[in-house]
Parts: structure tokens; C-alpha cells; sequence
């Protein structure tokens, strides 16, 4: 039997052949049998064309693949030579020249083009199968027209995993090639590089569907398919395609400009534009198995038990420390943490406020015996902070005497804190527990429509499979469901749990606080600083609200949502400004409202700046002129204790105050250690703005960010200097959160300046940038920021919520204000 169907077989394909030949006899009576890997030339016209036959046997579980290539010295686009090669399940044409079209409806004519043809499909046959190609050429000119005609079967055509292939491509030459997915392989990342930036090039990925989309004007009409200059990255999963293969393809583009370069200024005339030497490039792609599920579940566990470790430290510090208040408790002792303790009667204390008595100052008459729980002159205290309709913030200046010497308080040279403490705490509380409540109005109405923004975006990039749209890390973005890059956004837990804990901490130390106010302890009364929470449960709300939007952000980072990764960053920045300033000047800190006002017109200048910022310097006069001026008058409230009016006569008081302070008699500054910080702060701003003036940095938002960052860090510096200046000192625990902030902070900005991916870029030089995974094959340098900077700022919020610890057993009257 086997001898007999070889026979048989070479009968059918004789037969073939014998009837293309009968069919393809044309004009001039040429035969047309023809074999693979010749060169046919030949002339057509009008009346004068050519068909070929090329015939070939497909092997059982072989995948046959037939290159064309075509050739024509002619440039009369009038008259092309057109080019139909037939087979079995579709038709494939184009005409020499081959016209693209570019920028501004720029044509360019390659007279070279090769193309791949569809392979046929595998066979399930036990025996080989006879395929035979019909290539037709024609011309409608009426003169005759010169060709080549070379057609050639691949052997490299089936891509093989971890094994780098090498070819070329042009314009008029793409390339293609199939993948089949190995047994044991769900996901795999096709990786491309070059060594040369330009040409611009794409990559697709496309199911096996005849005809395959491989020329510039249709590669983006099916699969999954993104740009590239000198390295690109897909992945792909097995589930996508139910074949189990698909095919890769390599198309080149005729012009740079969607990839970041120069479009030709002029291409017009009678000028020979085949462009194929200048357009081809060398490309290397491998296929390699991307990660397993059991990388994803280690990377989850990983995540959660990393932060939930902070928890676990948590409780650990708060155990320790209700041991030590319980011994301190039973020797007698006071607690110094969190003004709880109990005061003995063997050391009175006798003291009393240099201007005038009122909240926060010591009476004399507390040398009675046993635990003093009423303040003094016998005027009752605010022991709680329950809500009351004489509580409301018309006026936070309740009694008559404060309103009348708050002038002369304020502009004291010497302040303490008992100066800036005086008014009733159930008011000043509710003060800034708006700050609480108004930040999370602000994230939901703020949160909503940025989820269901990215939720769009993400479905817009999987409905297209344009993967330029979205800025990924491409060699390390690993999808989950309908998520790109699930390591991105899973990178962000840490922000919305060491948030909570930050929150948990906080309510342990107000909930102490508390009790301590209802017990009317006087250590909780008169000493340390005031406890005032809501601006620490903002912060945390931040912090996790943080990690909320930059989640949201990086579901499909780009240039229109750049913003929802950075305006949380500005309120956490300006939040802890205003602790930070709180601590010492509870009386006069900035309103929520006003506060938050000051937030909004910052993101809305970063806004501004990204959509203008790039070219037009009148952007960055404006934005200069309004920062300086902005810093002045911050630095005058500051200065004057808030008792300097904004208004219409406040250019000719500062005219006054500089003549007469600075030119009529230079004299020494009234509050120099203030003065020092503005001074030093101004000249910072002003380095910004003139830097900003004079470079334009293209990235505005983080422009803003670092303004904000090195503020932050100039007045917490300036504040421990001063802390230790006045005598004060550092305890163990805040100590150990400055340490750690530093280093933590340190190691966060060194994986922040690894630059995976930038939107201010084309997509396709953006992917230059990209860099493989480093942490458990799962998260790249990116994702290590995230968990790091959130682990930095939670220790930073610590260090606001316990710097002045050690002040809690000194008396009001006695710590300092700067």
C-alpha cells in the first residue's frame, strides 16, 4: 500500500501542475510550472501578463510557510505592476510600487516588497498533502514594464521558546512568524530588540486568521500591538487564543514620528524614493515562559504578611508600653507617652503663667494632697470633646479678655506654648477634626470618578489591544484578569494598610486621651503639648487614599491621569506642614476650609502645568510670579503670628515696616530664630521658581511634589534643631522612627529614580526604558518604591505623632514656641 500511494500522490501534483499550466498560458504562450527559490523575469502590459504555478507537498503536522518576493524597475504610479497570489483558502494582492502614506499625507514608494503568505493550516491527515500558489502579474500600461518574481519557502517560520531568532524588515518586507504555546507554558513575554532606535517598527500579536494584518495602514486593525524603537515587550496568555498559537508580527513604519522622531521636511520631485536601505532593521525576538500562578500567590502573601508585620510590631510596642505605665502606675509615677499617669502630692507644684492665667497654666493652690483633677481658679474645664450648640466656630476666641490681649500675646519675643493654648480645647478640637471629615468628603467625591476613569481606559486597551496607550514596565507587567499589570497595583497595599494602622494608633492615643480628660488628670490638663487628633486621622486617611489612586493610576499610567498619582502626595506633604506647625501653635493653625482651598489650587496649577508646561514660558512667568508671592505672604503670617492683615493696605505696611526696620535704622529682627527658617525657606522657594524659569522641567507635577517635599523637610530640620536648642530631648521611640524614616526614605528614592517608563515621552521610547523584574520575579524597581515609600511615610507620621513626647511632664508655661 505504501509504494502504491507514492505513485499516486506524484500522479496529482503532475496533474496540478498540468492544469495551471493549461490555465496560465497566456498572451505570449509561456508555460507557467515554476519552482521555488528561482528568479522569473519577465515584461508585462496591457495585453501581456504572466500566471505561475508553484505546487509543493505538505507534511503531516508540518506548518508550510511561502515567501514572495517582487521586484519592479518601474516608477509609474499611474501604470503599477500588480501582483495576485491565490491559494487554496484566501487571496493576497498589491502593486509595485508600493505606496505608504505618512505625516501630512506624505507618500513613499518602495519598488522592492516581499511578503509572507498565510501558512496552511497543519494537516490531521495521516498522509502528506499536494498545495498549489497561483501568482498572477499584470499591468494596465500600455508599454511593456520589467519584473522579478522570486518565491521561496521559510524554514525558520515556528518560533521556539528561549531561543533568540534574528531577522530584518522594512516597510515593503515585513516579517511574521507562528507560536505555539508549549504543554507546561500558560504565559509567555515575546521579547524584541534592537540595536538601532530608528526606524520606527510595531509589533502585533494576531490570532491565525487569514489574511494576516502586516503593513503599516492595517497592523493595528486586529490582535494586540504596540510600538518600538529599540526593545518592546508583550505578554501573552493561553487563554486568549482557543488555537493554543498565534502569530508575531513585524511591520515597519515609513516614518519616525510616532516614535519620537523627525518627520523629512520636504519629500516632493522627481526623486528615486525607494527607501529601502534606509528603512530596514535588524531585529532579535525570544519568546519566554512568563511567571507561574504560584509566583502570583507568593507575591500576594508576601505583600500583606510584609505589612501586616507592622501590625505585629504594633501590638508589640503597645503591650511593652501598657506594662511600663502599669508599673509606673503602681510606684506612683507618671507615664510619659500619653499623659495618662498619676500625679503625688510629695513635690507641689507652684507655679504660675507670666501673662495672666488661663487654659494651659499652673495654679498655686494645687499643693493639697492626693491626685489634683480641677484646674485652676476654679474655672471648670473642657474634659470632653462632646458636641454642644455653644460650640460652633463662629469665633473660636470664646472669652472677651482673649480677644483683647491676643495682639499683645502674639507679639510678645519670648512666646510659650501656654501664650497659644488658650482657648476652650472642645472648640480648638472641633477645629480640627473638619480637617478629618472634610478630607474624606474629598476622597470619595474625588476616588469615583477616577476609578470608573481607569476602569474605562483599561477596557479601551483590551477592546483595541492598543498597548501604546498605557505606560506599562512591559518586562515585568503580569496580568491578572482584565488587569495589565496586576504587580503595579498590588505593590499599593502597603499605603492603604499602614494607613489603617496609623489610624489604629492614633485611636488608641486619643481613646487614653480621653479617659485622662474625663478623669481631669492635670498632667493631661496643664502639661505637654495639647492633644489635638484630627489632623493625624487626616493624614492617615491620606495615606491610604494615596494608595487608592496610585492603584487607580497605575491600572493605565499616562499623561491624561498622571494627576490622581500625585494630588494625595501634595496633601500629605502640605497635612504634615500644618502638624508640624499645630504642635506649637494650636490657637492659630489654618482653618480646613482654607487649608483645603490652598490644596485645590495647587492641583490645579499641576494640572495647568502639565497640560501647558511644556513649551510656553508664559506659563512659567505666571507660575513663578504666583509662587514667590505666595511665599512671601506665607512668610509673613508665619512671622507675625497670623496678626499681619492680607489686604489692600498690606503693600504700604510692608513698604513701612521695611523702611523703617531696614533703611531708616537697621536694626536687629524682633523674632531671629523665626526669621532664620524665612529667610532660608525663601531663598529655597526662590531657587525653585527661578530654576523652574529657567529650565522648564517637563515633568510640572513632580516639579510641585519636590517644592512641597523640600519644605517639609527644611521645617522639620529647623524644628528638631530647635527642639534640641531649647533643651529638649529626643526618646527612644521617636528616635528610632527618625532613624528609620532617613533610611527608609533614602532606599525609596534610590528605586524612585530608576526610571522604568516615562509618559512625557513617545510609548515607543518609553519602553527603552523598561527593565526586568527584580523581587521574586514579580515586582520590578517601581513596585519597590511603592512598598517602600509607604513604609517611609507611615515611620514619618510616627515621628510627627511622637517628637514631642518627652514635653508631656513639662508644663505649658515652660516649652517654648518656634
Amino acid at each position: 500500500m505504501a509504494g502504491g500511494a507514492a505513485p499516486a500522490r506524484g500522479a496529482l501534483l503532475s496533474a496540478l501542475l498540468w492544469a495551471a499550466a493549461a490555465a496560465a498560458v497566456g498572451p505570449e504562450g509561456s508555460p507557467a510550472p515554476s519552482a521555488f527559490g528561482r528568479v522569473y523575469r519577465g515584461n508585462v502590459n496591457i495585453s501581456a501578463e504572466r500566471v505561475y504555478a508553484f505546487a509543493y507537498r505538505s507534511q503531516p503536522g508540518q506548518v508550510d510557510a511561502v515567501r514572495v518576493y517582487v521586484n519592479s524597475s518601474s516608477e509609474n504610479l499611474q501604470y503599477p505592476v500588480l501582483f495576485v497570489v491565490r491559494q487554496q483558502k484566501g487571496v493576497l494582492s498589491w502593486q509595485v510600487p508600493l505606496i505608504f502614506r505618512g505625516l501630512y499625507q506624505r507618500t513613499y514608494n518602495y519598488q522592492e516588497v516581499s511578503r509572507t503568505l498565510c501558512p496552511s493550516e497543519p494537516t490531521t491527515e495521516t498522509g502528506s498533502s499536494d498545495q498549489i500558489i497561483f501568482v498572477d502579474v499584470a499591468s494596465m500600461a500600455p508599454f511593456n514594464i520589467a519584473y522579478e518574481l522570486l518565491v521561496t519557502r521559510l524554514e525558520n517560520f515556528q518560533l521556539e521558546t528561549n531561543k533568540a531568532f534574528n531577522f530584518t524588515a522594512s516597510p515593503s518586507q515585513p516579517q511574521y512568524f507562528l507560536y505555539r504555546f508549549p504543554q507546561d507554558v500558560d504565559s509567555v513575554i515575546i521579547k524584541v530588540a534592537s540595536d538601532a532606535v530608528y526606524p520606527c517598527s510595531v509589533v502585533s500579536v494576531q490570532d491565525i486568521v487569514c489574511p494576516v494584518y502586516d503593513l503599516d495602514h492595517n497592523v493595528e486593525f486586529n490582535g494586540v500591538y504596540q510600538s518600538m524603537t529599540k526593545q518592546a515587550a508583550i505578554t501573552v496568555q493561553r487563554k486568549d487564543f482557543p488555537g493554543e498559537q498565534f502569530f508575531v508580527v513585524f511591520v515597519i513604519k515609513p516614518e519616525d514620528y510616532a516614535c519620537g522622531g523627525s518627520v523629512p521636511s520636504s519629500v516632493h520631485g522627481n526623486v528615486n524614493r525607494t527607501w529601502n536601505l534606509q528603512r530596514t532593521k535588524n531585529l532579535q525576538v525570544t519568546i519566554v515562559p512568563s511567571v507561574k500562578k504560584s509566583v502570583y500567590v507568593q507575591a500576594m502573601f508576601f505583600s500583606f504578611l510584609s505589612f501586616l508585620s507592622f501590625y505585629l510590631g504594633s501590638v508589640v510596642v503597645a503591650f511593652v508600653h501598657y506594662i511600663r505605665v502599669q508599673r509606673k502606675a503602681s510606684a506612683g509615677r507618671l507615664c510619659p507617652e500619653d499623659g495618662s499617669g498619676i500625679m503625688t502630692s510629695s513635690q507641689p507644684i507652684t507655679a504660675s503663667t507670666p501673662e495672666g492665667s488661663s487654659y494651659g497654666a499652673i495654679d498655686e493652690s494645687s499643693s493639697s494632697g492626693g491626685r489634683q483633677f480641677s484646674s485652676p481658679e476654679g474655672r471648670p474645664r473642657a474634659g470632653s470633646d462632646t458636641d454642644s450648640s455653644v460650640e460652633e466656630e463662629s469665633d473660636f476666641d470664646t472669652m472677651p479678655e482673649i480677644e483683647s490681649d491676643k495682639n499683645i500675646i502674639r507679639t510678645k519675643v519670648f512666646l510659650y506654648l501656654s501664650d497659644l493654648s488658650r482657648k476652650d480645647r472642645r472648640i480648638v478640637s472641633k477645629k480640627y477634626k473638619i480637617y478629618f471629615w472634610n478630607i474624606i468628603t474629598i476622597a470619595v467625591f474625588y476616588a469615583l470618578p477616577v476609578i470608573q476613569l481607569v476602569i474605562t481606559y483599561q477596557t479601551v486597551v483590551n477592546v483595541t489591544g492598543n498597548q501604546d496607550i498605557c505606560y506599562y514596565n512591559f518586562l515585568c507587567a503580569h496580568p491578572l484578569g482584565v488587569l495589565s499589570a496586576f504587580n503595579n497595583i498590588l505593590s499599593n497595599a502597603g499605603h492603604m494598610l499602614l494607613g489603617f494602622l496609623f489610624l489604629l494608633i492614633v485611636l488608641r492615643r486619643d481613646i487614653l486621651h480621653r479617659r485622662a480628660m474625663e478623669m481631669k488628670d492635670v498632667y493631661t490638663l496643664d502639661y505637654g503639648i495639647p492633644k489635638h487628633f484630627g489632623l493625624f486621622y487626616a493624614m492617615g486617611i491620606a495615606l491610604m487614599m494615596e494608595g487608592v489612586l496610585s492603584a487607580c493610576y497605575h491600572v493605565c499610567p499616562n499623561y491624561s491621569n498622571f494627576q490622581f498619582d500625585t494630588s494625595f502626595m501634595y496633601m500629605i506633604a502640605g497635612l504634615c506642614m500644618l502638624k508640624l506647625y499645630q504642635t506649637r501653635h494650636p490657637d492659630i493653625n489654618a482653618s480646613a476650609y482654607s487649608a483645603y482651598a490652598s490644596f485645590a489650587v495647587v492641583i490645579c496649577l499641576a494640572v495647568l502645568g502639565v497640560v501647558f508646561g511644556k513649551n510656553d514660558i508664559w506659563f512659567w512667568v505666571i507660575f513663578s510670579i504666583i509662587h514667590v508671592l505666595a511665599s512671601l505672604a506665607l512668610s509673613t503670617q508665619i512671622y507675625y503670628m497670623g496678626r499681619f492683615k492680607i489686604d489692600l493696605g498690606m503693600f504700604r505696611r510692608a513698604v513701612m515696616v521695611l523702611y523703617t526696620d531696614c533703611i531708616q535704622r537697621c536694626s536687629r529682627p524682633m523674632y531671629m530664630d523665626r526669621m532664620v527658617l524665612l529667610i532660608v525657606g525663601n531663598l529655597v522657594n526662590w531657587s525653585f521658581a527661578i530654576f523652574g524659569l529657567v529650565y522648564r522641567p517637563r515633568d510640572f507635577a513632580s516639579y510641585i511634589l519636590g517644592i512641597f517635599i523640600c519644605n517639609l523637610l527644611l521645617y522639620l530640620a529647623f524644628y528638631i534643631i530647635m527642639k534640641l536648642r531649647s533643651s529638649e530631648k529626643l526618646l527612644p521611640i521617636p528616635m528610632f522612627c527618625i532613624v528609620a524614616t532617613a533610611v527608609v526614605w533614602a532606599a525609596a528614592l534610590y528605586f524612585f529614580f530608576q526610571t522604568l517608563s516615562s509618559w512625557e515621552e513617545t510609548p515607543a521610547e518609553s519602553r527603552e526604558k523598561n527593565r526586568p523584574c527584580i523581587l521574586l520575579g514579580f515586582f520590578d524597581d517601581h513596585d519597590v518604591w511603592h512598598f517602600l515609600s509607604a513604609a517611609a511615610l507611615f515611620f514619618s507620621f510616627l515621628v510627627l505623632l511622637t517628637l514631642d513626647d518627652d514635653l508631656d511632664v513639662v508644663r505649658r508655661d515652660k516649652i517654648p514656641v518656634f
